[in-house]
This record gives structure tokens, C-alpha cells and sequence, in this order.
């Protein structure tokens, strides 16, 4: 599973790590996705979405039915 956004595309960032002792090591930033059932193009499909565009409103998500 690819870790980008299907919405606004974010995906991971790259930098180090800096210990206190000034050592540097690789890190990875991953987007914070939730795969979630959304209204895309009049159709009902289940894409990872992050929790970004999940808060502002971009998406619109799918009404559960009453039982």
C-alpha cells in the first residue's frame, strides 16, 4: 500500500534525526492515513485519506445505514 494521500497527495518526508550528541541518522515522516469509505466521483470506494483532509472537510464521507 502506497502511503500518499489520495486526496491532496501528501505523502512521506525525509530528514534525520539529530541526536543530542549532534549524530545524525535517516528518518522518515509518514503521513497519518485512514482508509475510509468516501463519496469519490458519485460512486462509493474505500481510499486512504489523511487525517488532514479528513478534519477540513475535503471528503464526504459515506452515511451508515440505520439498523
Amino acid at each position: 500500500m502506497s502511503k500518499v494521500c489520495k486526496i491532496c497527495g501528501k505523502g512521506p518526508q525525509y530528514g534525520h534525526k539529530v541526536s543530542h550528541a549532534n549524530n545524525r541518522t535517516n528518518k522518515r515522516w509518514e503521513p497519518n492515513l485512514q482508509r475510509i469509505k468516501i463519496v469519490l466521483d458519485g460512486s462509493v470506494r474505500t481510499v486512504s485519506v489523511c487525517s488532514t483532509c479528513i478534519k477540513s472537510g475535503k471528503i464526504q464521507k459515506v452515511a451508515r445505514k440505520a439498523v
